[in-house]
């Protein structure tokens, strides 16, 4: 889910052009073309219905791989829909007496301005990959057919794409073939994006590969059999004159989306701790220092973007005790205090997490974080648990409002889990993440079996 995944920074690109954009129709209409106009109004109806547009148009869709004569038709389909817009505009405010001719020549300058903003950024950043070698991408390429070559003579002679083809490997021949040796190399090279031959790569080997890829946080592409035609709805790009189908797209992945949830956290978070957490943590807080020896809070490691560890903050509901970071709590557990037990079945012990939100940790919805002893043991046990790892974890998600949550006690509660959080991952939106917040709350008030 981030801006700047696996280490790069393009996420940085998006958020540039679009306060670049907004800042100069803003800027145009107010400074040179409607000066007597609400200043609050304009730029509240004017920003709002920018962001609604590049949405409808993919304004901001631009890759790596995209052609200028693409940018160029981008560019056309959203001058229309903002010359839709600013008469929209004119239209609900007829007492402005706008000039058609102003409204014209207003959007002409800014499209004109954006126009040389949005390819100087394009050729800039062709320019950084190919002189500079920067934002690299590392690849692999799986699978030795015409296709494939051409896709590695693509890489060569167009450095500006930023893909740096470390290998093909051969499928043909079976007897030189060595799978975990080719993921043993993918893992020791770093390797970014995975590229695979449907027409040499069979569906044991398709299969092998994707579930690597799910565990170890690497993307999956295909580069498909022109004579074969895929069932399955891919996303389909290409690169030169190769089509690429990416196998899982992550939503979260587009920096506007990031931003957007980031951005609510942020507010949400703040809010509960400024509201709510401000009064109520020195009234738990008494309670438990009263009830029992130890700490107010409770601290755990635990596994969340990309693998990387963090502390994870809770109320202490439980005695001190040696087996807190391995064992979970389970239903009657002595472990855990009087007091521990209406904190846990009224989920207040998790409400500290607001700050694992506000540090950037975590997210208000999201696949629940496991301790890391769990973790290992899930990975191992478990196929494609480590997909979970592609986004944020949350306070709430999807799978706990769906009836998993809580102990784990048998195989089918953690693959039931694993399975609503990435469907979540794959299927994410402002207003999925709304509803799983209400949802939470609702079960929160009406009381929940698996809350001990």
């Amino acid at each position: 889910m981030s801006l700047f995944k696996h280490g790069r920074y393009s996420g940085f690109i998006k958020p540039i052009s679009y306060v670049t954009d907004l800042a100069l129709i803003n800027a145009f209409g107010l400074l040179y073309f409607f000066k007597e106009i609400n200043t609050l109004t304009f730029i509240a109806f004017i920003s709002f219905g920018w962001v609604v547009t590049t949405f409808v148009s993919r304004f901001y869709d631009v890759h790596r791989f995209s052609t200028v004569i693409r940018i160029l038709k981008l560019l056309f389909r959203q001058i229309l829909l903002f010359s839709l817009l600013i008469f929209a505009y004119s239209g609900l405010n007829l007492n402005l007496n706008l000039n058609p001719k102003e409204i014209i020549k207003y959007i002409l300058v800014s499209f004109f301005c954006i126009s040389i903003f949005k390819y100087l950024m394009f050729y800039l950043l062709k320019r950084y990959r190919s002189i500079f070698k920067g934002n690299i991408r590392k690849t692999i390429i799986l699978g030795k057919s015409p296709q494939s070559k051409s896709l590695e003579k693509v890489f060569l002679d167009t450095p500006a794409y930023g893909f740096l083809n470390k290998k093909i490997v051969c499928f043909k021949d079976r007897s030189q073939l060595n799978l975990e040796a080719t993921f043993d190399y993918i893992s020791k090279e770093g390797i970014d994006e995975i590229f695979c031959s449907i027409s040499e790569l069979n569906d044991e080997d398709l299969s092998a590969v994707v579930n690597y890829a799910d565990n170890n946080l690497k993307v999956v592409k295909f580069i498909p059999d022109r004579s074969k035609v895929l069932s399955k709805k891919l996303q389909h790009d290409y690169y030169g004159i190769i089509p690429i189908l990416t196998f899982r797209t992550i939503p979260l992945d587009d920096p506007f989306s990031s931003i957007l949830k980031r951005l609510f956290d942020i507010v949400f978070s703040l809010g509960v701790i400024i509201f709510i957490l401000s009064w109520l943590t020195p009234l738990i807080a008494l309670v438990i220092k009263v009830e029992s020896n130890g700490p107010i809070f409770f601290t755990q490691l635990r596994n969340g973007y990309n693998f990387k560890s963090f502390r994870c903050f809770k109320f202490r509901s439980m005695v001190k005790n040696p087996n807190a970071d391995l064992v979970q709590v389970s239903r009657d557990d002595d472990r855990v205090t009087m007091f521990g037990q209406l904190l846990r079945k009224t989920s207040l012990d998790e409400m500290p997490q607001f700050f694992n939100v506000l540090l950037g940790d975590m997210s208000v919805v999201g696949p629940r974080p496991h301790m890391l002893s769990h973790t290992d043991m899930y990975a191992k046990k478990i196929d494609k648990f480590m997909v979970r790892h592609f986004v944020k974890p949350g306070i709430t998600g999807l799978a706990q409002v769906s009836g998993y949550r809580g102990e784990v006690e048998s195989d089918e509660d953690i693959i039931g889990r694993v399975q609503h959080d990435i469907f979540y991952i794959e299927n994410w939106s402002f207003f999925l993440d709304l509803k799983i917040i209400f949802q939470t709350f609702f079960n929160t008030i009406r009381g929940e079996e698996k809350a001990y």
